[in-house]
């Protein structure tokens, strides 16, 4: 009887979609089943948000297994779908498979997913880029609870997450462009960081420590009170690094302090939200963006604030205001600005989102719109400034500075039917940089239900991206900027299937990438040591791929057994074709990941011990200039890693290694990454 109820209570989550479908017939056996909170660790498909409900299920006589299409609201359209009705593919990272990932930051976890490409010059979130399907770090959105966190002066700090990986609840991945659904910066897709929010009065803390002298630590409180939910939580770390300079000094240690508070207040007609986070980090960039100076250092602050509000009923009124500040300090001689002057800046992103959807007779309806300041002081970025601002803590002064506003509006409707969805909307954009005219970026997605288990998708979606301030105007230090540059355009095609049952779960997609105007800093080698980095827009970019994922629940195909817990693969090829002569060098656009593969199986060994194998190929185009004016292919490499947890009711213990066989590789040209990384820790829930 238990193991009956375990096997209902995964299927629960899955049961309204088709309850009405002429697959849903059901007889002889009724079990009431009450769901709680329930996680199934896939990297392909969402799971479902913590719910609450009765819900009467029948089996057939001979135990056949239905397996429904998953009820969960997805990132890839205005208005919310299920997972059932979204004709996208959304790649989800769900709490299980953060809780047994061999991971210590967000960047870690995303490296799971088939069609994300995380390159790091640092490790433990010290500083990473991250792109999708064959992009740059700065063709993407990042979102926090749905609010866009993006940093305008340069996508190297949008990864500056001020959560700590215990703190979330789930990442979902939005593959292709986003335009209609995020607006700008959402070239070829976007990344939503969810928050966990806990239910009842708790408090928890974690320790942890490593190679390296590798420390973190931190904790959380959360105090629910009628419908008025608070929470809190802090963390820290710190590590030697793992490389030392010329002269012998550290030149890759890292200290990071994440503080993040969130608070919601329920009613039956109104939820409200609200979140405040920083983000403190101080790091050895050694070799990052020079591989002749092995002492560079970063400072980064990050602070983010956002309030959200949704109204329910007909009518679905979903505002939301936001206030992010970024400041950024670069080193290129560690403390000796004697040397070079240190580089400053202070970014403020400010934003209001007015979103609204009608659920009908005929689907559901959304419509709004954005608008989004995006200011920047700098020491070497933008326009000579009419008034000359203090940097705080120094007796220099910013003196240039750049300020744009971006303002959208927004319209799609859904076509809900038994076994078709359709999504189809626009975006008019309008920015004032180089003043840009209103741009209408339009996009449609279907679905078709065709079997049982099987269902087919396609898409048409468009979408640009506004240059970086980096872009525009970085002029420094063997660079040249245009700030002429032209926004980058995308346009996108995708045909997928997708095969859902109880214990598999797989999909396979391609897709056509053509853009326009790409932007990417090359180098021209025929000028020698002279040659420097300049900011241009390339004439096109074409991409093909393939994306394929695989997922066994094990506990569903042999539930006699508890052994083995979930295996799952995933895949991605992508080829690019570009106009770009040989004796160019590329800094981003032109390197991309041709082939990674990821796997991953959970073992329960005895009782509450589990382990955790995973695996990673990955084959880069592009190459990289060494010192002595070789130019070295990237080309492939393998990483495993291992995690071994005793998962108690109320407290775990670890032990997990990174790289366990001591691989070198580079994700980045003359920055290796680190080799064998030990760590153990423990968590106590109170």
């Amino acid at each position: 009887m238990k193991e009956k109820i375990f096997q209902l209570r995964k299927k629960a989550v899955r049961f309204r979609q088709f309850q009405n479908s002429p697959y849903a017939v059901f007889r002889s056996l009724k079990v009431n089943v009450t769901i709680g909170v329930l996680s199934a660790a896939t990297l392909t498909f969402a799971t479902p948000d913590t719910a609450s409900a009765q819900v009467s299920l029948t089996l057939q006589h001979d135990q056949e297994n239905l397996y429904e299409l998953e009820e969960v609201e997805v990132t890839s359209s205005r208005a919310p779908l299920t997972l059932g009705q979204s004709a996208r593919l959304v790649t989800v990272l769900d709490r299980e498979a953060i809780a047994t990932a061999s991971a210590q930051s967000v960047n870690d976890l995303l490296k799971l997913a088939a069609g994300v490409d995380v390159r790091q010059r640092g490790p433990i979130g010290a500083q990473t880029d991250i792109s999708v399907r064959g992009g740059t770090n700065e063709q993407i959105t990042i979102l926090l609870n749905g609010i866009n966190i993006n940093d305008p002066q340069t996508g190297h700090n949008t990864a500056d997450f001020p959560v700590d990986i215990s703190d979330i609840e789930r990442i979902e991945v939005l593959e292709g462009p986003a335009g209609r659904v995020y607006g700008t910066s959402s070239l070829v897709g976007a990344i939503n960081i969810v928050t966990r929010k806990a239910d009842k009065t708790s408090a928890d803390v974690h320790l942890e420590a490593g190679s390296f002298g590798y420390v973190s630590g931190g904790g959380r409180v959360n105090h629910l009170h009628g419908k008025l939910n608070n929470q809190l939580s802090a963390s820290y770390t710190r590590s030697d690094g793992y490389s030392r300079s010329q002269a012998g000094s550290l030149n890759s240690d890292l200290n990071i302090l994440k503080i993040f508070y969130q608070g919601c207040y329920d009613t039956d007609d109104l939820s409200l939200s609200w979140h405040a986070g920083l983000s403190n980090k101080d790091f050895g960039s050694n070799t990052f963006y020079s591989a002749k100076y092995d002492d560079q250092f970063e400072h980064t602050f990050k602070l983010f604030t956002a309030v959200q509000a949704e109204t329910k009923g007909l009518l679905h009124f979903k505002p939301s205001i936001y206030w992010n500040r970024s400041h950024d300090r670069f080193e290129l001689f560690r403390g000796n600005e004697d040397k070079v002057p240190f580089n400053y800046h202070r970014t403020d992103v400010f934003g209001i989102n007015l979103n609204s959807y009608i659920d009908w007779s005929l689907g559901k309806t959304a419509f709004g719109a954005e608008f989004r300041n995006e200011d920047l002081v700098s020491g070497n970025l933008g326009e000579p400034l009419n008034h000359l601002l203090p940097i705080h803590g120094t007796d220099r002064q910013y003196t240039l500075g750049l300020n744009r506003s971006n303002l959208s509006f927004h319209l799609e409707h859904n076509i809900l039917l038994s076994n078709f969805t359709l999504s189809a909307g626009l975006v008019a954009v309008k920015n004032t940089w180089n003043e840009m005219p209103f741009r209408l970026y339009p996009g449609i997605d279907a679905s078709w239900q065709f079997a049982r288990h099987f269902k087919v998708y396609t898409s048409f979606n468009t979408s640009l991206r506004m240059p970086s301030f980096t872009e525009l105007y970085y002029s420094v230090g063997g660079h040249k900027a245009d700030k002429y540059l032209k926004p980058e355009e995308m346009q996108a095609y995708e045909v997928g299937v997708k095969y859902l049952s109880e214990g598999v779960r797989g999909n396979v997609s391609v897709y056509h990438h053509h853009g326009k105007n790409m932007i990417d800093w090359i180098r021209d080698t025929r000028k020698g040591d002279d040659a420097v980095w300049e900011s241009v827009n390339h004439t096109k970019v074409n991409s093909i791929g393939v994306e394929a994922n695989l997922y066994f629940d094990f506990l569903s195909l042999l539930p006699t057994q508890r052994f083995m817990r979930y295996v799952s693969l995933a895949y991605s090829y992508i080829d690019q074709d570009k106009d770009l002569e040989n004796y160019l060098q590329s800094q981003y656009a032109l390197e991309y990941l041709k082939h990674k593969f990821t796997a991953q199986v959970v073992f329960n060994l005895f009782s509450h011990l589990y382990l955790n194998l995973s695996y990673r190929y990955q084959e880069r185009m592009g190459n990289y200039q060494l010192l002595s004016g070789e130019v070295k292919p990237y080309g492939s490499y393998s990483l495993f890693d291992a995690r071994l947890s005793w998962n108690a009711d109320k407290y775990k213990l670890y032990v997990e290694s990174n790289n366990l066989f001591n691989k070198t590789y580079y994700d980045y040209g003359n920055v290796p990454q680190p080799g064998r990384w030990i760590m153990a820790g423990a968590s106590y829930s109170f």
